[in-house]
């Protein structure tokens, strides 16, 4: 947390919400879950179910309808709600957040400021904003602490969408200082598993790998393009924990400190390529395209404060979520 937000903490205690204690019973909620409908959340949506949330109280705002770009839009959208859960955002692999610079920052600064700004004046009762692990400086040493978010500049391919989300985290601390809204702000690390974008122009990395590795056992060709070198390492959450952590936020963690969403489990994409090979079955030769970026050089988060705080802990292997991945890819998306 910046040094003036500490100086401001008995201040943000006696306005805000780090004096609630206890757990928020979801059932009893009326629900905005922007981005209902997408990769994360169709899990987000399920895991309330199974906690018991009617789904009449659960409101998907689809896009098509609903531009949260627009702040009468998200003003009569937070009417009724008593919890927001903002997982809605432009976003994309390398490739698109190349070509998409200003949409990445635009789009998802625009959502959040407006989101958060009718949620205060509406004067709901929780919101859950989802940030991303592109909001950490491009080096650091591994894993990433919360305690060093403003430690440098993100990695520049990523800084744009990065930044903007950076900013709900800034909009939430301050309105809680100001207001005693009470907005918490999770940084996630980079998603998969089924119901995954696996469009070759749009998705993050393990689906464009699976997709582009499938295809070509598919057509039998004799090797597989991958960009950068193979050196750079990530981490990666099975999106069934990355929902239940968001749950598990919802109803118990209430503080203006940032908190890390990750496995916890670094691998290089090097690896990562090897697996996905094996498990598909592709035995042709993988050429490492040099001249594309590897982004950011290492990418693993401290997830402590996460099980310390609200209990959550990744419950999914690497290779056990790829396997689930790849059944998804060949019996739903390719079927």
């Amino acid at each position: 947390l910046p040094p003036d937000v500490k100086q401001a903490g008995s201040k943000i205690h006696s306005r805000g919400f780090l004096g609630i204690s206890g757990q928020m019973d979801l059932t009893k909620k009326n629900i905005l879950l922007t981005g209902g409908g997408g990769f994360l959340g169709k899990h987000v949506f399920k895991k309330l179910l199974e906690r018991g949330v009617p789904a009449e109280n659960i409101f998907v705002p689809r896009s098509k309808e609903y531009d949260l770009r627009d702040a009468a839009v998200c003003e009569k959208l937070v009417q009724g709600k008593d919890v927001i859960i903002h997982l809605a955002a432009a976003v994309g692999g390398i490739g698109f957040n190349r070509k998409f610079p200003g949409k990445a920052f635009y789009d998802n600064a625009s959502m959040a400021m407006n989101l958060l700004e009718s949620f205060r004046k509406g004067g709901g009762e929780k919101f859950v904003g989802i940030g991303s692990v592109c909001a950490y400086p491009k080096i650091l040493p591994a894993p990433f602490s919360e305690n060093d978010l403003w430690n440098g500049y993100p990695e520049e391919t990523n800084a744009p969408y990065g930044l903007a989300k950076k900013m709900m985290l800034v909009q939430s601390q301050a309105y809680n200082r100001e207001y005693g809204t009470n907005a918490i702000h999770l940084l996630m690390v980079n998603l998969y598993g089924p119901e995954d974008n696996f469009h070759p122009e749009h998705s993050h990395v393990i689906p464009a790998l699976i997709d582009k590795i499938a295809e070509a056992k598919k057509n039998n060709r004799p090797a597989v393009e991958v960009w950068g070198t193979g050196k750079a390492s990530r981490e990666f959450l099975f999106a069934e924990d990355a929902a239940e952590a968001i749950v598990f936020a919802a109803e118990k963690y209430n503080s203006i400190e940032p908190v890390n969403i990750g496995s916890g489990q670094e691998v290089s994409i090097k690896d990562l390529v090897d697996v996905i090979c094996r498990l598909v079955g592709f035995n042709g030769e993988i050429r490492w395209n040099v001249d594309k970026p590897d982004g950011q050089p290492r990418r693993v988060l401290d997830v402590s404060r996460a099980e310390k705080e609200f209990g959550f802990k990744a419950q999914t292997t690497l290779e056990a979520g790829l396997k689930k991945t790849i059944d998804w890819y060949y019996n739903v998306y390719k079927k």
